[in-house]
């Protein structure tokens, strides 16, 4: 029997998503021939299914319906991109919310479309034109450009079809892309509001710089790794002013403007206002007090390079320091020298030598880790670099986006999450929007001749003798707008008016600071206050089974595609979802997968046997006439259905998917269906209305199941209610009638009858096939209308004559006395258990392991840890009774 307790409480060596041995089965008379094929093959049913949907118009949403609108917009995936695990995770979840509320009588929306992914489209493009011996520039930008849109139209966009076989339930009616006449359109837009609003600037500041693909990049865009460098220790100036500062990067000092140190040093106190000597160069530098600087890193004292540096840039402008660029575009020293003309990585060390030979260095830590910034498209190290580029004025934006959380216009869930995203908005620097790209939404900005500048609208001319700024903008301007743009902003459509805000945003917690903020300050200044969606959910990443990220280098990484191919999207959406708490990272493992596919098998393999013996959803008989085992699974059912909503309502997937997977495998299949047996068996009305109360339970376990596994219990509740499609059917409703205490407890006696004296059986070495003869005293107790039942369950025949009890069992107030003799090959029994005692201390070693390994308690999730000290515990147990059993033996 699977354990009801939670998704890690099994057996020693039992993982809870492989199905336990079957429970016996009494001989049925077939007397229907179902549709279904004997085994489910998802193959054969994702891709029809999904094209009926689609051909049904089951997607499309109707803005003039009068029902409540429930919108979602997907987080549009990369034009360049493949469906990932990542992706899998995030669709499922939409897609659960979409599914349950379109059944519960919602205007759904699902909204998709993908972006334009300026830095990477780029340089796929890029790399095409490279094995014709071409580059951008050959072709000219003109011809660029049409030749990334024919990328587009030919290879681009795969993952759209990808999605279908994930089962997104999206709207393909009104799919956008980023760069399409619409959105554009709402790009200039609100581009020229900004602007005109004094919202939009163009100013020298220190940006991200990749030398490589040669443009400014977001933060987003910048990935940060520990990597080993040197901590270099230099003396600037002599005497009585000399001081030491200690640096990552000693190429940059060339462009030293000062040296920094904290305003309550005591140490350097004596030196503030004070010039002194550049080593290399014979410039003259301040040293300055700045409360920037932090008296515990190296010297406490730092140099000051405001070219190069974001932190040294606010220090220069809050001292009016000079600002000297001393490295090109490409990473190449400009300063005039010996260093003229070398890479920086070239520089650095040559740097070092000259300063050591001058006798300025005065200690080399390394190996040093310290935290460097990549590019993310192409790995290189990214440059801060002072450049002239357009930005964003944030501060009203984002205090706005702040106001709309804090008084409630937005939730965002787990609601812990809500302090990261304060921190992000109350203290966000101005937006680089810029980018020295070809590809993506150019800047509507012009010159004229004189110097003079024009922002153009959509439907404006530029003057003529203009000529535009060569720049397009940060591919997250145009995400930002998405809610609202994808429904037709800037004009007044149908669709933004029914369905703006969206609903739900659901997306991972990585972005929570780089595109849910933007589309928060956005959303509230074009839509006059109103926020692009209610509720923002935030997921974890997805981790390996043991909570390791995944990646390359491990090996571990997922392909969703192939997990789809081998088990199905049932099975790869399940796996997905079982792990999904609100704002903490899942874990998975393809063992999972494989348990999720089974579970859809005992879905399949019930529903299969409910139809070959009659089962029907034609409404329930009266209550009178159903029996003890009927009231339970109805009752639970209704238990079953309010915890699902529950859950649902504070998306936690992972409940979700832990309540409907024990009720559907432990309570339905492992013990109503067995239940049901024996009334099938008995005929009459007894047999009729087990027909009608099998088919209605499983007509609302499919229906709760379907937002988490669409394809096989579309399939299925076809086949048992003959109806057009479980996507247009109600949602389950609880039903507080049907609540039954007593017939739970009474089932509950049952149940625990049944383990108990399977456990018995086991412990005496009866193997699970075999009858033996038994007395039940069952008497006076409320379980003596179950006899047919329990030793259907339990295998037990009647005593016959001569019948001598070797084995006595007491269960409450029910007595079991059973005759074992010559049931029992007792060398083969002990066998049997010493093979067991060795697999249970294997796991208990396994187990024990891991706990005793400080990395994996230091980096593994909590459930995850958990979950290995419950098998510790258990293999514990089933070594003690095994040990046990084995001297009983040997005695």
């Amino acid at each position: 029997m699977g354990s009801a307790t939670g998704w890690g409480a099994a057996a020693p060596g039992h993982d809870p998503w492989r199905p336990p041995p079957p429970c016996p089965a009494i001989e049925l008379v077939i007397v229907t021939t179902p549709d279904l094929p004997t085994q489910y093959s998802p193959a054969d049913v994702e891709t029809k299914t999904y094209e009926r949907w689609v051909s049904n118009g089951y997607f499309t949403a109707d803005p003039g319906s009068g029902r409540e609108p429930y919108c979602i917009v997907l987080p549009p995936p990369n034009v360049t991109g493949s469906l990932h695990v990542g992706h899998a995770l995030d669709h499922s979840i939409q897609d659960a919310l979409v599914r349950r509320a379109r059944m519960r009588g919602f205007e759904t929306l699902w909204l998709p479309g993908l972006d334009h992914a300026g830095i990477a489209t780029q340089n796929v493009v890029e790399r095409e034109i490279a094995k014709e011996g071409l580059s951008r520039h050959d072709l000219g930008r003109e011809a660029f450009v049409e030749r990334v849109w024919r990328w587009k139209e030919e290879s681009g966009g795969k993952i759209l079809a990808q999605m279908r076989k994930l089962g997104d339930s999206v709207d393909w009616t009104r799919e956008r892309f980023t760069m399409d006449p619409g959105l554009s359109r709402a790009v200039q837009t609100i581009f020229k509001r900004l602007f005109d609003d004094g919202l939009i600037y163009r100013a020298e500041r220190i940006i991200n710089w990749c030398p490589r693909c040669l443009t400014a990049l977001s933060d987003i865009e910048v990935t940060h790794t520990e990597d080993e460098g040197e901590l270099v220790y230099i003396r600037y100036g002599s005497g009585d002013t000399e001081i030491v500062v200690a640096t990552t990067r000693p190429e940059t000092m060339l462009g030293d403007t000062a040296v920094a140190v904290h305003p309550e040093d005591e140490r350097y106190a004596h030196l503030v206002g004070k010039r002194i000597e550049l080593p290399l160069t014979g410039r003259q530098i301040p040293i300055v007090a700045d409360e920037h600087v932090d008296p515990e890193f190296g010297t406490g004292a730092v140099k000051v390079t405001p070219a190069h540096d974001p932190n040294d840039f606010e220090i220069g402008r809050r001292h009016s320091l000079e600002s000297i660029v001393i490295m090109d575009e490409r990473g190449t020293i400009t300063a005039h020298g010996p260093f003229f003309g070398l890479d920086r990585f070239e520089a650095r060390p040559a740097v070092v030598a000259a300063l050591r030979e001058q006798g300025r260095i005065v200690r080399e830590q390394r190996p040093y880790l310290h935290a460097v910034g990549h590019c993310s498209r192409c790995g290189t190290v990214v440059e801060p670099r002072l450049s002239l580029q357009w930005f964003v004025k944030v501060a009203p934006l984002a205090k706005a986006a702040g106001d709309a959380v804090r008084d409630g216009r937005t939730r965002i869930h787990p609601p812990d999450m809500a302090k990261r995203y304060f921190d992000w908005v109350d203290d966000m620097h101005d937006w680089c929007i810029s980018r020295q790209l070809w590809w993506g939404h150019r800047i509507p900005v012009w010159y004229g001749p004189d110097g003079d500048m024009v922002c153009v609208g959509p439907d404006e001319e530029p003057p003529a003798g203009y000529t535009q700024d060569p720049d397009v903008l940060d591919t997250w301007f145009s995400s930002a707008l998405w809610p609202f743009s994808t429904l037709g902003w800037p004009d007044e459509t149908p669709d933004l008016a029914r369905f703006y805000p969206t609903t739900v945003l659901v997306t991972g917690y990585d972005i929570l600071f780089f595109w849910v903020a933007r589309m928060m300050m956005f959303g509230l200044y074009a839509m006059d206050g109103r926020p692009p969606f209610r509720t923002v959910v935030l997921h974890g990443m997805v981790r390996d089974q043991f909570g390791k990220k995944m990646s390359k280098f491990f090996g571990n990484v997922v392909d969703p595609l192939d997990w789809i191919a081998r088990y199905g999207a049932d099975a790869t959406r399940f796996t997905l979802l079982r792990g999904a708490h609100p704002g903490s990272d899942v874990a998975i493992s393809e063992e999972w997968a494989a348990g999720s596919r089974n579970f859809c098998n005992k879905i399949w393999n019930a529903t299969r046997f409910a139809l070959l013996n009659g089962a029907v959803s034609t409404g329930l008989p009266e209550r009178e006439r159903l029996t003890t085992a009927d009231r339970w699974i109805l009752s639970r059912l209704q238990t079953v259905i309010a915890a699902v909503d529950a859950a649902f309502e504070e998306f936690e997937f992972a409940k979700v998917c832990d309540a409907l997977y024990h009720f559907a495998w432990d309570e339905v299949c492992d013990w109503y269906v067995e239940l049901a047996k024996t009334q099938l068996a008995a005929g009459g009305e007894v047999a009729e209305n087990t027909k009608r109360v099998l088919g209605h339970v499983l007509d609302a376990l499919l229906r709760l199941l379907h937002p988490l596994i669409p394809f096989v219990t579309e399939e299925l509740w076809r086949a048992l209610t003959g109806r057009e499609s479980i996507m247009i059917a109600p949602w389950p409703a609880a039903s507080p009638e049907l609540a039954d205490p007593a017939a739970e407890q009474e089932i509950a006696e049952l149940q625990e009858l049944v383990t108990q004296v399977r456990r018995f059986r086991a412990d005496q070495g009866l193997k699970p096939s075999s009858r033996v003869a038994a007395r039940l005293n069952l008497a006076g107790t409320a379980l003596a209308p179950h006899e047919p039942a329990i030793r259907s369950l339990v295998r037990l025949d009647p005593p016959g004559e001569g019948f001598t009890p070797t084995a006595r069992l007491e269960v409450g107030a029910v007595t079991v006395e059973i005759d074992t003799a010559g049931a029992i090959d007792l060398a083969a029994e002990r066998r049997r258990l010493e093979k067991d005692l060795a697999a249970a201390r294997k796991e208990y070693a396994q187990a024990s392991g891991k706990l005793a390994n400080e990395q994996f308690l230091a980096k593994a999730p909590a459930e995850v840890v958990e979950k290995v000290r419950r098998r510790a515990a258990q293999a514990q147990e089933e070594i003690a009774r095994l040990e046990a059993r084995l001297a009983a033996l040997s005695g």
